[in-house]
């Protein structure tokens, strides 16, 4: 089965081969065709299948692009992964244009109000905020045609079950949605047999995820000597990429310290942290800047980086479903993982429940010895001291071509997005489909040019006028 196969639009066909999607991954095959039919889906699938390109594409794939108000809605559970799929989908509906949004708490109300306020055809969003805007009417509906409920057994377990329920009661009757969870209680049931129709269920097995390509093992260690071995397990594992993961935002704090005084290329992230912050510790993560990320389980989520070769549990989760979404981190897009987990006596009970859970024991391993730490040490060391290859996002990958140009005139300077449109379409060899997003605030104005055509439009524009007025224009810095 190819892309093609679905009669996507030329598009979307672009932006997916841009972006290496070759094959549909399972849960895509199987998702894809029923929603761009408009079928109510309930889909079970762990982190890790490629489940927001199996809804992303349908959604970009539907969307009119002369509509200006949202035709759909994806609540998520954190911010993180609002932030996540508005950029996923952003990516795939580049060439088609498509603008997403995301909204969550934590971030300027006015910010997103004008977000919003914009020509915006899929809003992300946690499910506090989504609910402030809808009731302070500036999230409109009326357009709406396709809610997704992302990571609905999370949403379930961090308590925004009644939010959901209270959003869904403002939207249209009249629409398409799609449920996407790794588990399905009694709870998220209930809420599917309410508010959708006849909805069609689809299993994607757990153990293609869990453990074809994830080896899992665990060492019992006393709890005072957790870092000693840490600083073991690292030197004989040596990876390209690992996530540490604790339960606490202190025990981030004295691990990362630890390993900072051993000189390791690490960072932290935890809920402590501003929005910001968090951010861009992902995207240098992304980028390669570093190799060990410390992180409590507010980093679970979110997080799709199809190359990290080591997830290690320094603290065991006590939630059976917080193990599988952290380990779900490595053995992404076919490649392979490891999921290392530290457990002391007092994990016992906890390491017996996911056990349960996963529905299979976690090999245990023996400490590395002195010899194999002192053997693995040279080239732990060449590693640590080598400077390590950035990787494109994928952003990047889809944005080859494009140039973002920066205009200082907007809406208080009476200027609309068809102005410029006109205005840029008079350049001889450029026409509507060189045109990609268009921002327009207040003061200034932000337009993708695209097919390798922002260097000419940027020479013509410092001598025309958009709507009788000369603009400054220049190669956007964000």
């Amino acid at each position: 089965m190819e892309f093609e196969n679905y009669k996507l639009s030329n598009e979307i066909i672009e932006a997916l081969d841009k972006l290496g999607y070759l094959k549909p991954t399972e849960v895509q095959e199987k998702v894809i065709p029923e929603a761009l039919a408009g079928q109510d889906l309930v889909v079970k699938s762990q982190t890790g299948s490629g489940k927001t390109a199996a809804f992303g594409i349908p959604i970009c794939e539907m969307v009119d692009w002369e509509e200006n108000k949202p035709q759909v809605l994806v609540l998520t559970p954190t911010r993180e992964l609002a932030d996540q799929v508005k950029e996923d989908i952003t990516n795939i509906g580049r060439f088609k244009r498509v603008r997403a949004t995301a909204i969550y708490g934590k971030h300027p109300f006015r910010f997103q109000q004008e977000e919003l306020r914009q020509k915006c055809h899929v809003v992300v969003g946690t499910p506090g905020r989504v609910l402030d805007h809808i009731e302070r009417g500036t999230f409109k509906l009326e357009k709406l045609q396709c809610l997704v409920l992302d990571e609905a057994d999370e949403m379930l377990n961090m308590g925004f079950i009644d939010q959901v329920e209270e959003i869904l009661s403002y939207l249209p009757r009249k629409r398409t949605t799609m449920l996407f969870s790794a588990t399905l209680p009694e709870d998220i049931e209930r809420l599917s047999r309410r508010y959708m129709q006849q909805p069609k269920s689809i299993e994607i097995a757990s153990t293609v995820t869990l453990t074809d390509r994830i080896d899992h093992t665990l060492y019992h260690v006393k709890n005072e000597e957790k870092f000693a071995l840490l600083r073991d397990v690292t030197i004989t594992q040596n990876p390209d990429s690992c996530i540490i993961f604790c339960n606490t935002q202190k025990q981030v704090d004295e691990v990362t310290d630890k390993l900072d005084e051993l000189h390791y290329t690490c960072d932290q992230i935890h809920g402590g942290m501003t929005q910001d912050d968090r951010f861009s510790v992902m995207d240098e993560f992304k980028r390669g800047e570093f190799r060990y990320l410390v992180a409590t389980d507010v980093a679970a989520r979110g997080i799709d980086i199809d190359n990290i070769t080591h997830v290690i549990n320094y603290d065991l989760s006590s939630e059976p479903e917080s193990y599988v979404h952290r380990v779900g981190r490595t053995g992404r897009a076919g490649n392979k993982g490891k999921a290392i987990s530290f457990v002391t006596q007092r994990d016992r009970h906890n390491l017996a429940d996911i056990e349960s859970y996963i529905g299979f024991n976690i090999a245990e391993q023996k400490a590395p010895s002195k010899e194999e730490v002192t053997l693995a040490m040279p080239a732990f060391t060449t590693k640590l001291e080598s400077v390590p290859k950035f990787k494109k996002d994928k952003a990047a990958l889809v944005n080859e071509g494009i140039m973002k140009l920066y205009f200082n005139g907007g809406k208080k300077k009476k200027l609309r997005a068809f102005d410029f449109v006109g205005t840029i379409t008079s350049i001889p060899g450029v026409t509507g489909d060189d045109i990609g997003i268009i921002k327009i605030q207040d003061t200034e104005t932000y337009i993708d040019i695209l097919n390798g055509k922002g260097s000419l439009v940027l020479a013509e524009m410092k001598t025309k006028t958009v709507k009788g007025k000369k603009l400054k224009v220049h190669k956007a810095k964000r």
